[in-house]
């Protein structure tokens, strides 16, 4: 099968100054980070897709809009499901003493635990103090799944990917620990960033080297490459469609690379006020979120 064609390299949704309604585009500036532009504050201009995600059908228009509002790639709507794998890169797995997996570890999110960029990552008072559940952070390359797929080899799973973005699994390791199933605890509501660009397959032919970091108020403490996963884009996606179909709309977050903060001594977790930052090459970005703790005072925007 053909892999997927689209006439946008990179995808932004976003509510337009011009028109107060949501829109897609792709960035006038192929060089900017969409991510970080949009936490400063500076003018990001776009040129209007005609067209969804994924139709095929979509093009690039000449008409540009002004990013009043950077949303998620994504709408809630447009996800499927969101699968994600864990303990899937070797020094992760190495820092938590942890055997490296047999076959794909899956646990899956609500939909209600995604957000996009500058949005508040909501740490609910089930999961506090913060100190005692260890509120954490993951950068994760996140694969969006352009057409259905079932059954499908490794040589032809890439064929399948709409296009590439990032995201923050944020987990809660005390709820986490406490059972074999992951999905309680890291599917709260509001607590999983997704974005801030996608960028389509044909931009990306080998998704075995992006680099991807997290910074936590002004700290790198995660700095990877996806050259250590353990099971690589093309495994994943073949395994993962092995008699289940992958809608169009299905999300997969990939794993992580080590410098989870519960794995340090002593543990660094997230709490209210930080500034948390994934950064993912390649085209994606920044991806930059506040910290909020339920019942305490909003984090400055």
């Amino acid at each position: 099968m053909a892999p997927i064609s689209t006439q946008w390299t990179r995808l932004i949704r976003f509510v337009a100054a011009e028109t107060a309604q949501i829109h897609i585009g792709q960035p006038v500036d192929p060089r900017l980070d969409v991510g970080l532009a949009a936490w400063n504050k500076q003018t990001i201009r776009a040129y209007e897709i005609s067209g969804s995600a994924f139709d095929p059908a979509s093009h690039v228009t000449s008409n540009i809009l002004t990013v009043e509002k950077l949303l998620s790639p994504l709408s809630r709507e447009e996800m499927k499901v969101v699968r994600c794998l864990g303990l899937n890169y070797s020094d992760h797995a190495a820092e938590t003493k942890m055997a490296k997996p047999a076959a794909p570890i899956l646990f899956y999110k609500p939909l209600a635990s995604m957000i996009g960029p500058n949005a508040p990552i909501f740490i609910p008072k089930v999961a506090q103090p913060v100190e005692e559940h260890l509120s954490d952070y993951e950068v994760e390359l996140t694969i969006v799944i352009g057409k259905a797929a079932k059954d499908v080899s490794e040589a032809d799973a890439l064929d399948y990917v709409l296009g590439y973005t990032g995201a923050n699994d944020v987990s809660f390791r005390k709820h986490q620990l406490t059972t074999s199933q992951w999905g309680f605890s890291k599917g709260f509501d509001n607590t999983t960033p997704l974005g801030p660009v996608l960028v389509s397959h044909s931009a990306i032919p080998n998704p075995q080297e992006i680099p991807l970091t997290c910074t936590l108020n002004g700290q790198v403490l995660q700095d990877g490459n996806t050259n250590d996963q353990i099971f690589n884009v093309r495994q994943t996606v073949s395994f993962l469609s092995q008699g289940t179909t992958l809608e169009p709309g299905s999300v997969i977050l990939t794993g992580t690379p080590k410098g989870v903060g519960f794995a340090r001594k002593p543990a660094i977790v997230l709490k209210n006020g930080d500034d948390c930052r994934v950064w993912l090459g390649h085209g994606i970005g920044t991806l930059i979120n506040p910290v909020v703790e339920e019942g305490h005072h909003q984090a400055k925007l």
